[in-house]
């Protein structure tokens, strides 16, 4: 193996330990930016094909701003604290039943608006809600972070980490539905089943209000809620007719805001504050990394091994590379798995439940740890601000418990 090749995985294998450890508590993008830097500086990669993996990024640099600006008005309007607000209500004083309408929140917003926006937005306004209610919000922020994952592969737009392992490749909203319908369902109920039963004691012993204070939701908030719906239909649409969804999700995220703050006569300087640009420069130093995976070879010893277990038994080779990549996802976080696994279907024609395996490990084997997502780190991000601390083994321990079964179950039903 030439050494220029072993240096350049140890720059990558670094810098996506600085991602996920974030020594001396720097954001995850300088490790991401310094590991793709490093690979140019030090002539391990050209800085044509440094400029060739930031370009394949294009697409999900536009869905995520797209995402981040409405999410982001989303809960400036306040839309996120009257949902938690208006679940508590309905709940009537039922910790089980708030649970639920918790949980369904949590599904709705990550199918329609990513995981990320689960875990960004969404969070907080549970906490909020919960806190006012009298309960204790752990086991509701519980589902926050379980269901940003477990939802994640209802669309494509439901997580970043689809257009990853799929780019140019995605494939149309009939197809995808064909293929992930099924998982979906499995991997949502079964997380809630499992979840429901490790909190049955604390949510049996929790007393809750019947409702809480809270303001109506203005015109902002009322044209956002609108707006959402209306980029749901846009992404549908785009996804059945085999479009990219980068360039939509861009265009509706920046139109809905622009004409929210211009009808409520707003500056977007809020709007653009909140946005987590940092998450831009991640993605990209990320992408560069991985192209230099694919020039050192490494892509294509991973795609000529995945072809000689496909060879051998499709179901055996789907259900050991879709095991094999949750697993993976907690060790490098599932953005660079994410690549990885796409570059290696990019070079075989590979069987769908093989794929389909691929996308289910990177989507929902995070539900297993904290370094599992950047959706689950951001969770955590959200959770330091309300001075709420849930350690590593805490949420291992939970995770054992619930991310087995929805695992298991997703890939039997795309694997049949």
């Amino acid at each position: 193996m030439p050494s220029e090749a072993i240096w350049a995985w140890s720059i990558v294998a670094a810098a996506t330990s600085g991602v996920i450890i974030r020594p001396w508590s720097l954001p995850e993008a300088i490790w991401a930016v310094l590991g793709a830097g490093s690979l140019v500086l030090l002539g391990f990669l050209s800085w044509q094909d440094a400029l060739t993996g930031i370009e394949k990024g294009v697409d999900v640099y536009l869905f995520l701003i797209g995402m981040m600006l409405i999410a982001e008005l989303a809960r400036l309007e306040g839309l996120f604290d009257y949902l938690a607000a208006l679940a508590v209500e309905y709940a009537r004083g039922s910790p089980q039943r708030l649970f639920l309408l918790v949980y369904l929140v949590g599904t709705l917003v990550t199918v329609l608006l990513s995981n990320d926006a689960t875990a960004i937005v969404l969070t907080p306004a549970v906490y909020a809600a919960t806190r006012a209610a009298g309960a204790r919000p752990l086991p509701y922020l519980f589902v926050c972070a379980f269901i940003a994952n477990a939802a994640s592969f209802v669309l494509p737009i439901s997580n970043p980490a689809n257009l990853v392992v799929f780019g140019a490749r995605m494939p149309a909203l009939s197809e995808w539905l064909r293929l992930f319908a099924l998982p979906s369902a499995a991997s949502i109920v079964l997380t809630y089943v499992v979840l429901r039963l490790t909190q049955h004691r604390a949510l049996k012993e929790d007393t809750i209000a019947r409702s809480v204070p809270h303001q109506k939701l203005g015109r902002g908030g009322k044209l956002t809620a609108i707006g959402i719906v209306a980029i749901g239909v846009v992404l549908v649409t785009a996804s059945a007719l085999d479009k990219q969804l980068g360039l939509p999700t861009f265009i509706c995220g920046a139109l809905t805001s622009a004409i929210v703050l211009l009808i409520n006569r707003q500056s977007p300087l809020p709007v653009l504050r909140g946005v987590s640009w940092s998450v831009l420069p991640l993605v990209g130093g990320l992408f560069v990394m991985v192209e230099a995976l694919v020039k050192t070879g490494v892509i294509a010893q991973l795609s000529a091994l995945l072809h000689q277990a496909v060879a051998q038994s499709v179901p055996t080779a789907a259900w050991s590379v879709g095991i094999a990549t949750a697993l993976a996802d907690n060790i490098a976080n599932n953005l660079p798995v994410g690549l990885v696994a796409g570059s290696v279907a990019a070079n075989n024609d590979l069987p769908a439940p093989v794929v389909s395996a691929i996308l289910i490990g990177v989507d929902l084997g995070p539900n297993l740890s904290v370094t599992g997502s950047l959706a689950t780190i951001l969770w955590l991000v959200a959770l330091r601000r309300e001075k709420i601390e849930v350690g590593a083994w805490p949420f291992l321990k939970l995770g054992l418990l619930v991310t087995p079964p929805a695992l298991i179950a997703a890939l039997a039903a795309a694997i049949r």
